[in-house]
C-alpha cells in the first residue's frame, strides 16, 4: 500500500516539558521509518532539532500532507485555524486536560500511529467560523474559530446590549453578558459549560448561547450550518470583543456590525480507526456506562 503520508510535521505547545519529550519521541520514532520531518519553529525552542526542518505554521501548511499537534486542545486549535486554509490532515497527542481533540497518548502513540501511517484511519471534516468586523461599512478586522465566536465586554458582569439577525431576518434584541456562537466541534467546550446543547460534529449547525440574559425567556437556538449571523452592538460600552477560540480578540466599538459564518476552509482531522465520538463523550464527560 502507498503511503498517503510522506512528509510529516511535529507541533507541539512551546517550553512545555511534556511535550518536548512527546515530540522528540515522536521525531526520533518516525525518522527511524524514513519520514521527511518538519518542525515548528516556536515548538522547537530549546530543543536538539536540524535548523534546516524548522517552519512557521504556515509554511508547514503548505509541505506537509499530516501534521501532528501535541498538547491539549489549545495547541491544537490554535493549529487548527491555519492549517486548515491547507487541506493538511491533523491528528492530536494529548499532553493536556480533557483533549477531545486530540486523539493519542503520549505514553502508546506508536501502535495507533503506525496505523493511520499506514492508510488505516478515519477521516473527518470540521467546519470553521469566520467572524468579520463592519465599522461604516467597511471591513476592518476578520479572523476564524474552531470552536466558538464569543460576543462579550471586557469587564466581568458587564451586561451588553446587541441584537442578533440570521441571514439578515431580525430575531431579537438582547440584554445579557453576551453571546456565544458555536460550531458542532466547540458544542463540547465554552458553549457546554454555559448550558448549550452537544452536536454530534458530522451535523451542519450553529449554536447561538446567550450568556447570562436579563430576561426568563431567553434560551439557546440552533440554526442551519450556512446561516449567516449578524450581531449589532447597539449599547455604548466601550472595550467589547469578540473572541475566537479564547485565544484571539478582535475589538468592537459601539455601531459596530459582526457577521459570522462558515469559514470556506474546514479542518481535515484524521482518527485511528478505533476511534469513537461516544466512547470520547464517556470518557472525557465521565458519563456511566452501567445502571448499577
Amino acid at each position: 500500500m502507498t503511503q498517503p503520508f510522506k512528509t510529516i510535521a511535529l507541533i507541539g505547545k512551546p517550553n512545555h516539558d511534556g511535550a518536548n519529550q512527546t515530540i522528540m519521541a515522536l521525531h526520533g520514532w518516525l525518522a527511524e521509518k524514513g519520514y521527511r520531518l518538519l518542525v515548528e519553529d516556536r515548538t522547537a525552542d530549546g530543543l536538539e532539532l536540524p535548523k534546516d526542518s524548522l517552519r512557521d505554521l504556515a509554511s508547514l501548511g503548505e509541505e506537509a500532507e499530516l501534521a501532528i499537534v501535541v498538547g491539549g486542545d489549545g495547541a491544537m486549535l490554535g493549529a487548527a485555524r491555519v492549517l486548515a486554509r491547507f487541506d493538511v490532515a491533523v491528528i492530536g497527542v494529548n499532553r493536556g486536560n480533557l483533549g477531545f481533540l486530540t486523539d493519542l497518548s503520549p505514553d502508546g502513540f506508536e501502535e495507533p500511529l503506525g496505523k493511520v501511517l499506514a492508510g488505516q484511519f478515519q477521516t473527518e471534516f470540521r467546519f470553521l467560523l469566520e467572524a468579520q468586523i463592519y465599522r461604516h461599512k467597511r471591513l476592518v478586522a476578520s479572523n476564524t474559530a474552531v470552536n466558538e465566536m464569543v460576543l462579550h465586554p471586557d469587564k466581568i458582569a458587564h451586561m451588553i446590549d446587541f441584537s442578533v439577525s440570521i441571514d439578515e431576518q431580525f430575531v431579537h434584541s438582547q440584554r445579557s453578558d453576551g453571546l456565544i456562537v458555536s460550531t458542532p466541534t466547540g458544542s463540547t467546550a465554552y458553549s457546554l459549560s454555559g448550558g448549550g446543547p452537544i452536536l454530534h460534529p458530522k451535523m451542519d449547525a450553529i449554536v447561538l448561547l446567550p450568556m447570562f440574559p436579563h430576561t426568563l425567556s431567553s434560551r439557546p437556538i440552533v440554526v442551519e450550518g450556512n446561516s449567516l449571523i449578524t450581531l449589532k452592538v447597539t449599547s455604548n460600552t466601550e472595550d467589547l470583543q469578540i473572541t475566537c477560540d479564547s485565544q484571539v480578540a478582535l475589538s468592537l466599538k459601539p455601531g459596530d456590525e459582526v457577521r459570522i459564518q462558515k469559514s470556506a476552509y474546514p479542518l481535515r482531522l484524521v482518527h485511528p480507526p478505533c476511534y469513537d465520538y461516544y466512547q470520547v463523550l464517556r470518557s472525557k464527560l465521565g458519563w456511566s456506562t452501567k445502571l448499577y
